[in-house]
């Protein structure tokens, strides 16, 4: 279903297009395919979720350096309403124009080198059904191109926002929010003139799918089901679910992937099936809610970007029993020694090298040290060693439920030739229940097990930012946490700059070739939010999303004490710096 435009009175629209006209930008009405696939060439902007296909997190921008960052200063900040869990998003900012997303739907335009507010939008949303939901009400990204902002809504839809007004240009439902109670967290990607979102759902008994929207129309194109592939197809992976449990669900690719221009192929990840944990344990082939590998959840997908269609796939945790899902839609695009590859720090603490031409992996290694559910992977992606917990108590799985890597972005700069990862050292005491397969949707998450988060055996958990050749891993140095670890987005600048979002509130950079700490500011709140760079007025900015609370987050307080446990959970305001 498509809803039409909604439109301004006279007056207001014309007091909007004038303060546009005095802005001087150039807004996202000029962005297109062509433009996204050249956005290396443009590094005063960051068009999309990644800030280029590449996926790289970098800024080439260099006014702002290893040189001077001791110099740089607050610019200026914008408090965002209703932030309940903080900002999660990542900003975008186009010829001058800054614009990002908040809790609950919000979208706002500003001044990229003032901050002053062009124009603000506020999704009309089911309240009731936000209120209800468990992953809510954060959004973690938007897109841009077409003259139009997308964003994926929490009660399902896909909203165009024009760019240059801020008025509804149309809505689609995509999903039955009011019955699964899921919806769109994660960013939409633009590939040539199709949006591209995944909904969210690793717990819930939905199909995980993964949808292509016109973007200049808001027509379906295409649906992916994650979950036994989709109806009336030959595909063979319902197969893999024993019975019905393929309705059981799951899988859904939450976070935005990337997409290689060269082969005209989106890469994505899937979460998890549901329930989360398998009473079967060992027995999973045959026993339990849902026997078998559960194609096509816990894999990384490759699509074609016009039709959906599945061109191949590698399922990274056949029978994932653990949520260890590829999900949190990293795919960096690295050129090394004339090959080319798509390196994916997974959740499962592992980083996965593979050959973009085939989309098999070609290298996998340990980019943490806390990892026991397995005992390797093969460079080929085979599980050795797995450990299948059955139902009862088990103690200290790792990593945790959170992950040896989370999904907030690392970055990679070609200046240095290294990935920056924010790794998690940490493990889970687990209780799995047996639960009845589930597979009409209700109100409830589907996981199956209760458990508790702490260290590796009885140290308190702990962390790093490892910086590494991202195809052969091997580490040039390491920024250790020895106590709460950050879980915001990082950068990489053309200035030889690592920019890190702290959980204890403050914003630091690093030389990024050496690891050593140049400057820091207190922004006063933990960050889960991303961090971009960018130009206005021929002047370099540096953005950040501040605000705490995320399903991680929550936890820090119990596991660090202060001041996560009285850090609010209601406040969001992007920072931004530059240099006098």
């Amino acid at each position: 279903m498509r809803v039409n435009s909604r439109f301004l009175p006279a007056v207001m629209a014309a007091a909007i297009s004038a303060a546009l006209l005095a802005s001087g930008g150039a807004f996202a009405a000029e962005v297109d395919s062509n433009r996204l696939l050249n956005a290396d060439k443009e590094p005063g902007n960051w068009m999309s979720y990644h800030g280029s296909y590449k996926s790289w997190h970098y800024s080439a921008l260099d006014q702002i350096n290893a040189g001077n960052v001791g110099k740089l200063t607050e610019a200026w900040s914008h408090v965002a309403s209703r932030a309940n869990r903080g900002l999660q998003g990542m900003p975008l900012a186009i010829d001058g124009i800054l614009y990002y997303s908040s809790p609950y739907n919000q979208i706002y335009a500003l001044d990229g080198a003032t901050g002053k507010m062009i124009w603000t939008y506020k999704q009309k949303l089911n309240e009731d059904l936000v209120a209800r939901q468990t992953h809510s009400p954060y959004n973690r990204g938007i897109a841009a191109g077409y003259g139009n902002i997308y964003i994926g809504t929490l009660d399902g839809k896909l909203a165009a926002i024009d760019a240059k007004t801020g008025v509804l240009k149309w809505e689609t439902k995509l999903v039955d929010s009011e019955k699964l109670t899921v919806g769109f967290t994660g960013a939409p990607l633009l590939v040539k003139d199709k949006i591209i979102i995944g909904a969210q759902g690793g717990e819930w008994p939905d199909r995980g799918p993964i949808f292509g929207v016109n973007a200049k129309t808001g027509e379906k194109v295409w649906e992916f089901k994650t979950a036994g592939g989709n109806d009336g197809t030959a595909s063979d992976a319902r197969n893999t679910w024993g019975g019905d449990s393929y309705k059981t669900g799951g899988g859904g690719g939450w976070m935005a992937g990337s997409y290689d221009p060269a082969s005209d192929t989106v890469w994505w990840g899937t979460a998890n099936p549901a329930p989360l944990y398998d009473w079967a344990g060992p027995k999973y082939m045959t026993e339990g809610p849902r026997p078998g590998i559960n194609l096509y959840t816990s894999s990384v997908l490759q699509l074609n970007p016009d039709t959906g269609e599945l061109k191949s796939f590698h399922q990274v945790l056949p029978h994932d029993a653990w949520d260890f899902d590829p999900a949190q839609g990293e795919f960096m695009m690295i050129e090394k020694a004339g090959k080319k590859y798509v390196v994916h720090p997974s959740k499962s603490g592992f980083v996965f090298v593979f050959d973009r031409a085939t989309g098999k992996p070609v290298n996998v290694y340990k980019g943490v040290d806390a990892i026991n559910f397995v005992k390797d992977i093969t460079p080929t992606g085979e599980l050795v060693g797995r450990w299948d917990p059955a139902e009862g108590k088990h103690v200290n799985l790792c990593p945790a439920i959170a992950g040896g890597y989370s999904w907030n972005a690392g970055t990679y700069s070609p200046k240095t030739n290294l990935m920056y990862k924010v790794g998690f050292e940490w493990c889970m005491d687990l209780d799995i229940v047996k639960t009845e397969p589930i597979t009409e949707p209700v109100v409830q998450l589907n996981i199956g097990a209760n458990f508790t988060m702490h260290g590796p055996g009885k140290e308190k958990p702990f962390g790093h930012i490892r910086a590494r050749d991202p195809v052969t891993g091997a580490v040039k140095f390491e920024i250790k946490y020895p106590g709460a670890v950050p879980h915001g987005g990082l950068l990489s600048t053309g200035g030889n700059l690592l920019f890190v979002p702290e959980a204890d509130g403050m914003f630091t950079a690093y030389d990024a070739s050496t690891g050593k700490k140049l400057w820091s500011h207190n922004n006063g709140q933990g960050s889960n939010g991303g961090t971009i760079s960018y130009t206005a007025g021929g002047k370099q900015f540096v953005a950040v999303m501040t605000g705490w609370g995320s399903l991680v987050g929550d936890g820090y307080g119990d596991l660090w004490g202060e001041p996560w446990k009285s850090m609010p959970k209601d406040s969001g305001v992007l920072k931004v710096f530059a240099l006098p």
